[in-house]
């Protein structure tokens, strides 16, 4: 018996047209010809490829030159803004020109009863749609690597995060004047200095703040004492608003570092411009000013970023595991519905089958992202959101691994049992499922790992979880905080790939 070549890989049949009728055909319509030579995988193939590509092309051409009107201007400055459409086009011209001579050789070797040809023209589809996928991509390497020493420090700050996660608690000492503003008959009266105690005076005590059109505010003299000598004072302001923000002139905080001997200054400041609105007309507005000195640095402790990250991280495996423990319960009596060879008994079986793997299918198709930001209009933001996310997800993705599972079982158990006049459900109660505990284990224990990581990303949308903390900081381009969580995600689902393949590993 002569071995078949594993080369022809379609049954050796005779073209249906003669090989320039077969080209005249991919002339029209791409990949026809090598269908009617028979050729069918080839030609099915190269139809929606070739179409596919002559699609993008038209349109990433479209895109490139939608400012104008006439086709020729398009086209000369879509390749001039985009070189490498130029050479799509080309490869695109050469396949086309390929295609229709390989359908003449694909009916001439049919009908010679060979059909041995190399994959070159496959080969050839697939350089064109990389081509095609870079330009629709916007890949520019050498912006990367221009642009890596910028991104560098951020970066740093993503990978090692922890000086973030210790901080010293400060003891600032605080000296504050009244200032009235506008100037009264009732004026404000002047601090007296302390003989050992940190103070502040400050004169005049009223006066108006610089104008929007630049027109410097009230100047003020500012003496203070006994602070301590060795660290820096900084300068703040309190507006009537009870809003504070620290003193600038000419663009720098104002900052002044007292004398040696006695922990004294003096310091000229202008009164800041402050928009602020009052609900009493002629009120006398009162303004703070404030002298800050740092007192003292208390022993390290965890930061507040650290402990917000501990407990969404706590929170994100919560929601994993709930929504892995709902969708195995639920997915379990789902799975048994659609498996083929349970539901094949007779029409109705089959019928429940299709309509369940439809369902399943549908549901599986739609990402736990998309599931989360519906369950979020539902029942609001938070983890329970993000839960409901996941177990509608789980159960699809459960159901159909399931199902698969007790497709794939040993057929000898079930016919022996139904032989012996078994029902349905004692079929599987006895037949299936002492087959199909190890595989569930280990499909169980994969989803949970899959809900973990995706319980990260679901928080972006609200779902709760340690992802809605890291969006936040990464709005707020707190980089340091948001490597904290970072690592955490990343400890936690390598601790978690290890304990389920322990588990996976006993159940063997």
């Amino acid at each position: 018996m002569k071995k078949q070549n594993s080369n022809n890989r379609e049954p050796q049949k005779p073209s249906l047209v003669s090989p320039i009728i077969a080209s005249i055909i991919s002339a029209i319509i791409p990949g026809l010809g090598q269908i009617f030579a028979r050729a069918y995988k080839r030609g099915l193939t190269i139809l929606p490829s070739v179409l596919s590509i002559g699609g993008l092309l038209t349109w990433r051409i479209y895109q490139e030159g939608r400012r104008y009107t006439d086709i020729k201007t398009i086209i000369s400055k879509a390749f001039y803004l985009s070189p490498i459409l130029k050479i799509v086009t080309i490869l695109f011209v050469i396949l086309y020109i390929w295609v229709i001579i390989d359908a003449y050789l694909t009916a001439k070797k049919s009908n010679k009863g060979s059909r041995s040809y190399g994959s070159g023209l496959l080969f050839f589809v697939l350089v064109v749609f990389f081509l095609l996928g870079w330009q629709i991509g916007d890949i520019d390497i050498g912006n990367l690597f221009s642009q890596a020493d910028e991104a560098l420090p951020t970066m740093g700050r993503l990978l090692w995060p922890w000086e973030k996660a210790i901080e010293r608690p400060e003891d600032v000492l605080t000296m504050t004047a009244d200032i009235i503003s506008p100037c009264q008959e009732k004026e404000v009266p002047v601090a007296e200095a302390s003989a050992t105690d940190p103070y502040i005076v400050i004169t005049p005590t009223c006066g108006n703040p610089t104008e929007t059109d630049g027109t410097p505010g009230t100047e003020f003299h500012l003496v203070g004492g006994n602070f301590k000598t060795d660290q820096e004072i900084e300068i703040w302001w309190k507006d009537p608003n009870g809003n504070e923000f620290r003193q600038r002139q000419q663009g720098e905080y104002v900052k002044v570092m007292p004398k040696e001997d006695d922990g004294s200054f003096e310091l000229d400041i202008i009164m800041p411009y402050r928009l602020v609105t009052s609900t009493v007309e002629d009120e006398n507005r009162i303004w703070e000013i404030q002298a800050r000195q740092l007192q003292s640095v208390g022993q390290a402790q965890l930061s507040d970023e650290f402990k917000l990250a501990v407990e969404k991280m706590i929170e994100t495996i919560i929601i994993g595991m709930m929504a892995t423990l709902f969708g195995v319960i639920l997915a379990i009596p789902i799975c048994f519905l659609a498996a083929r060879n349970l539901m094949s008994q007779n029409v109705i079986t089959r019928a429940i089958y299709y309509v369940v793997r439809t369902i399943l299918n549908v549901i599986r198709s739609i990402e736990p992202l998309i599931w989360a930001i519906i369950a979020t209009i539902v029942v609001g933001l938070g983890p329970f959101a993000g839960i409901i996310a996941l177990t509608i997800h789980s159960i699809a993705a459960l159901a159909k691994l399931y199902s698969e599972a007790i497709e794939s079982i040993d057929p000898g158990p079930i016919e022996a049992i139904q032989a012996t006049g078994a029902n349905w459900l004692q079929t599987i109660v006895y037949a299936v499922i002492p087959q199909i505990v190890p595989p569930f284990v280990s499909f169980t224990i994969y989803r949970w790992d899959i809900n973990i990581r995706m319980s990260t990303v679901i928080g972006f949308v609200g779902g709760g979880g340690i992802g809605f903390l890291l969006q936040q900081w990464i709005r707020l381009l707190d980089y340091r905080a948001a490597g904290i969580a970072v690592w955490f995600i990343a400890i936690t689902v390598m601790v978690l790939d290890y304990v389920s393949a322990e588990i996976r590993e006993r159940y063997k």
